[in-house]
């Protein structure tokens, strides 16, 4: 593979006016595509084969007429001090804005307050309910501020009004403060390279490939439901890897250049060796994404393919694309105005940490190891859960209108369960249903029953079950059980559903899904692994120590994002049960981000370990060799992955902050300390393979160990007749 990604860096170099192109064309036809073509991005988060959902689909049939599935809102219309809302002023206000709430677009049906008899034991607040003829994410910006504008008029009077439920929730978008984290990636890289040009290279190449994979997703919303979280974490991931893969080719462009060879040489060597690693290092990110179609969780699928073909994407470009430029800009990527040190240093800031590490290998072992204990401990009191108006931003309409009817109809107004009562196999279908409401108020954490709704046939009925807990609580999760229950012990059959009881069963299916998950993208690279490195140990200690990066993360995700531990330093605005997708998605994507530095680092190790070099000096040189770079990159992933923090979206916040804690704990506890410390205490059994399985794995040449002797066995040292022999 090193020789054909040589000929192909060659080959990008001499034809970059081609190359450079037909990358222009895919963008300007996909941005074209994404223009004209693109669709509403979802905010739904359901997964097929879950009791909410098969209870949506037997409503949609038997029972059309209550919007099962349909974006709903919560209106809290609450009368001024000293007035109520059943004195004359207060009735007029709220029939009004019930009026006006009719003829707001796309809304099927408004329960007036009085109807339902949603009015507080104090009377100073009403609750209307508002159904959809539509899903959330078909609701178009003009539909949900068309929602907003039917409070102004009760607003003038001097009434407080607030709008809650899925049908006022928004797209998430990122904002020009999540380009705080590409800034500091540019000076990050100019630092490491001392020139702005070559700085800027890899910012160009990861812009391209980032804008590429947008267009693509975007297009694609056109013809599939893609959740609107998709193109966030492509961008997230996109960006991260794009710059890195382009700084690790760069690096060696500009290493080849420094020992003599010629710029296409150089170039032609850097996507050889370098390049090697970075598609190794762009599969293992691939595989555990792509591996998020396969728990059966049809929105994290697709953001996990999403990602993975951006960051394949980023491959291609850096193998293609990034040669091309390098031939615009030839020598002068060597070159540079910047000077951050006087005169160059024999001994590195990395040769000496090595040195040190293996001086001391077992206390550093366990330091970190205990560092990274103590950081996860806050993770054995995890709590899963997904976004609900509790965790919007404090000033949020929705925040506004969970804490008014918390406090005036209880936590559990804000997460009303629906449960269908089918009733067709029933003799007496009045009693039925008349026993089920009857068991149902019974039971433990349920505050109101309402009277049931029933359709046309007959045969199937909707109660509306109001607990007295708030729809994340762990009292809510055990009354949706319970209720399920009592379908055994009645004559009709019971399924409940709506958006609390969905959030249960969906946080149920991610946390089981979990432990296969990591079973399988584990498996699957740690044959990867052991296809670069030929050795079964490095892998098994690379999978150990990420594990031990996962731990951690979740750790300090609890503490920020469930805790609430320096939320005032990093703008987080609330707290609550942890992001139930971040778990999975955090595992498959920093899987691959570890991996991607294991790749990098331990490949120079084993490239000084085949040439001969002793255990502990491999193991220094490689380090010294790697880790500017390896640190380089690891800022950049940091950066960018934190620029995300000062996003609005919860979600989005905690899946910035737990990538970029990651990164931070696997680059620098994990791999740039215990990898080193585990490497000089195994010594050669660090590469120990059974000969068995050594002549079963093919040679992949991750170190491009092949190609160099190749190239320096041909004559002129050159490469130009190992390439004018593929002709």
């Amino acid at each position: 593979m090193a020789t054909f990604l040589y000929r192909l860096g060659r080959f990008s170099f001499r034809r970059r006016a081609l190359v450079a192109a037909v990358w222009a064309a895919v963008l300007v036809a996909l941005g074209l595509g994404a223009l004209t073509l693109s669709g509403q991005l979802s905010n739904s988060v359901t997964i097929p084969g879950t009791e909410s959902q098969r209870a949506i689909d037997q409503l949609t049939e038997k029972f059309p007429q209550a919007n099962a599935g349909g974006a709903t809102a919560r209106v809290i219309i609450e009368a001024p001090a000293g007035t109520t809302v059943t004195d004359a002023k207060g009735k007029a206000a709220v029939e009004a804005l019930a009026g006006r709430l009719k003829t707001a677009p796309k809304v099927a049906a408004v329960v007036d307050p009085f109807q339902a008899r949603s009015i507080s034991p104090d009377q100073r607040v009403a609750l209307a309910q508002v159904s959809y003829g539509a899903k959330a994410y078909e609701l178009t910006d003009e539909d949900r501020q068309a929602l907003l504008d039917t409070a102004d008029a009760a607003r003038a009077a001097g009434f407080t009004v607030e709008f809650g439920g899925d049908a006022v929730q928004g797209v998430p978008a990122t904002g020009a403060t999540e380009g705080l984290g590409v800034a500091v990636a540019a000076v990050v890289l100019v630092i490491t390279f001392g020139s702005l040009l070559a700085a800027g290279i890899p910012l160009l190449t990861a812009l391209i490939g980032v804008g590429t994979g947008m267009a693509g997703i975007f297009l694609a919303s056109g013809f599939l439901e893609l959740n609107s979280n998709t193109p966030i974490l492509a961008l997230m991931i996109g960006l991260a890897v794009g710059i890195d893969y382009a700084l690790f080719i760069v690096s060696r462009y500009r290493h080849e250049l420094g020992i003599g060879r010629d710029p296409e040489e150089a170039a032609g060597r850097a996507a050889g060796t370098a390049g090697s690693a970075v598609v190794f290092a762009g599969l293992t990110v691939i595989i555990a994404l792509a591996g998020l179609t396969v728990i059966g969780i049809p929105f994290l699928g697709q953001m996990g393919v999403a990602a993975a073909v951006t960051v394949a994407i980023a491959v291609l470009i850096a193998l293609t694309l990034l040669p091309a430029i390098l031939g615009f800009a030839g020598s002068r990527v060597a070159g540079g105005r910047i000077r951050l040190r006087r005169k160059p240093v024999e001994t590195t800031h990395g040769e000496r940490w090595a040195r040190f590490v293996g001086r001391h290998r077992i206390p550093v072992l366990l330091v970190a190891l205990a560092g990274m204990a103590v950081v996860a401990l806050p993770a054995l009191s995890m709590q899963l859960g997904l976004p609900n108006d509790s965790t919007a931003a404090p000033e949020s309409t929705q925040r506004k209108a969970y804490e008014i009817a918390s406090r005036s109809f209880g936590e559990g107004s804000n997460g009303p369960l629906l449960v269908v009562v089918d009733v067709s196999q029933t003799a007496d279908r009045q009693a039925a249903l008349g026993q089920a409401a009857a068991d149902i108020q019974k039971l433990p954490d349920v505050a109101a029953v309402t009277p049931p709704r029933v359709n046309q046939a007959g045969d199937t009925a909707l109660l509306t079950v109001i607990p007295k807990s708030g729809p994340s609580s762990t009292q809510t999760e055990d009354l949706v059980a319970a209720i399920r229950a009592e379908s055994g012990k009645l004559d009709a059959k019971l399924a409940v559903t709506g958006q609390t009881a969905a959030n249960i069963d969906v946080s149920e299916k991610l946390s089981d899904a979990m432990l296969p998950y990591l079973a399988l993208i584990v498996g699957l690279a740690f044959v990867l692994l052991m296809l670069v490195f030929r050795s079964v140990v490095v892998p098994l200690k690379a999978t150990i120590g990420f594990l031990g990066s996962v731990a951690a993360t979740f750790g300090a995700v609890v503490a920020v994002f469930q805790w609430g531990w320096l939320t005032d330093l990093l703008g987080v605005s609330s707290t609550g049960p942890i992001m139930s997708m971040l778990p999975i998605l955090l595992i498959g994507v920093l899987f691959g981000l570890a991996m991607d530095y294991q790749v990098f680092l331990v490949t120079r190790m084993r490239e000084e370990h085949v040439h001969g070099a002793e255990p502990q000096e491999a193991m220094v040189t490689g380090f010294r060799h790697g880790a500017r770079v390896v640190v380089a990159a690891a800022l950049i992933m940091i950066s960018v992955f934190a620029g995300f923090v000062l996003a609005e979206s919860s979600l989005i916040q905690s899946i910035g902050f737990a990538l970029a804690f990651g990164v931070l704990v696997d680059a620098f506890v994990v791999r740039m300390t215990l990898v080193p410390a585990v490497m000089s205490l195994l010594g050669r059994g660090a590469w120990w393979l059974p000969k068995w399985l050594d002549r079963v794995l093919p040679d992949v040449d991750v170190e491009g160990e092949k190609l160099t002797k190749q190239l320096n066995d041909a004559p002129g040292d050159d490469g130009r007749e190992l390439v004018g022999a593929s002709r």
